[in-house]
């Protein structure tokens, strides 16, 4: 069993590159699609369901789980892996994120971030040093640097500002994170669109050094065009020989634009969000299960797929639970839609592997633009 972390990169085309991260937990395929399981949970999912999807990572979330359980109490348990009966790798977000977006009253200075839990109202502070004793604590295999994520728009002063910050943040997560083999910490570029924002946070987490890198601070409302407008440079900027990570990607489209622009790891709660709410992503784009049309069909949500929900469920039965309320609705439905994504992944690593990755995409937005089967 691998005792360290490690990157090896089997092929590229174009930007484009497929390859294996090594951990003492298993190996992740890249390009990879991590689920997102918040609360130590992929919500309305099992975790062997999701492994079955074709998952070999989970994300978890350090604020949510140092409010609720708290990190204290999952390492008196064993752990995050054996708490939530997932053996697989896990990365953890250094919680800075949900600080800037979920809690209230935050109080920001060098020494780290004071704020209220969003649950109750109590009081927390959070530091690098503070992230990196909860992700030890939850036992994460890959752990994120703590930074600070301003929302766009925001002015070039408060995007230089807070880059600054998070780089020297980074500093005090590799110091705090210390020397822990089979366990990899990540740092995380910030910039916003600005170019040379983005090479100056990538010189300085390059002189820090880490073990794989993350391109943040993208996803948080700028378009599509502007997330690509920086891809076409950010992964460039960062070591080819280490993981580069896209945080909080996205739709299909938008995984398949930051593939092809070099970017081997991504997370979204996209899949399991839109499966609660009577969304579903197909070859053929977004089907909401919500419609009238459905509730007549006796056909599958996408007849090419092998998922639970394609397989022995029509769109009738489908519209019907969701209609109903029942619970088996989200189960289904998220459960087709990260398979789906998962079997993106493995497309594109083949077509990658292959040599074809420019037919991958042209086929892909080809299915897409067809549009949804005509309704009966």
């Amino acid at each position: 069993m691998a005792q360290n972390f490690a990157f090896t990169l089997n092929a590229t085309d174009g930007a484009a590159r497929t390859g294996v991260i090594s951990t003492p937990r298993g190996e992740i395929r890249t390009p990879a699609f991590m689920p997102v399981g918040t609360a130590a949970t992929v919500k309305a999912m099992l975790p062997e369901s999701v492994r079955a999807t074709g998952a070999d990572i989970l994300l978890g979330n350090t604020y949510h789980l140092m409010l609720r359980p708290t990190a204290e109490r999952v390492a008196r348990l064993g752990g995050l892996h054996k708490f939530m009966n997932w053996e697989r790798p896990i990365l953890t977000d250094s919680g800075g994120f949900q600080v800037m977006s979920l809690a209230s009253l935050r109080k920001m200075t060098e020494e780290g971030v004071t704020f209220s839990s969003h649950i109750d109202g109590s009081k927390h502070f959070l530091s690098p040093e503070r992230s990196m004793e909860i992700q030890r604590l939850l036992g994460s295999d890959i752990v994120m640097a703590f930074d600070e994520c301003p929302a766009l728009p925001a002015t070039d002063e408060e995007v230089a500002r807070a880059m600054r910050l998070s780089m020297r943040w980074a500093q005090r997560s590799r110091d705090a994170f210390g020397d822990r083999p089979g366990h990899a910490l990540f740092g995380i570029m910030q910039g916003g669109v600005t170019r040379e924002l983005r090479e100056e946070s990538a010189e300085a987490l390059k002189a820090i050094g880490f073990d794989g890198y993350a391109i943040g601070g993208l996803a948080v409302g700028e378009g599509q065009a502007a997330m690509f407008g920086v891809l076409d440079y950010a992964p460039g900027f960062l070591p080819a020989d280490k993981p580069r990570y896209l945080m909080g990607v996205g739709k299909p489209d938008d995984i398949v634009g930051a593939v092809k622009r070099g970017v081997d790891m991504m997370d979204c709660v996209l899949p399991s969000r839109s499966g609660r709410t009577g969304q579903a992503w197909t070859r053929r784009g977004q089907v909401n299960i919500k419609n009238a049309r459905h509730a007549d069909d006796p056909r599958p949500l996408d007849e090419a797929c092998s998922c639970p929900a394609c397989t022995g469920y029509s769109r009738a039965y489908l519209h019907h639970v969701f209609r109903a309320g029942e619970m088996i609705s989200g189960m289904l439905l998220t459960w087709h839609n990260l398979h789906y994504f998962q079997e993106i992944m493995q497309g594109m690593r083949e077509a990658i592997a292959a040599g074809r990755f420019a037919e991958f995409e042209a086929e892909f937005h080809a299915r897409r633009a067809e549009g949804d089967i005509a309704p009966l």
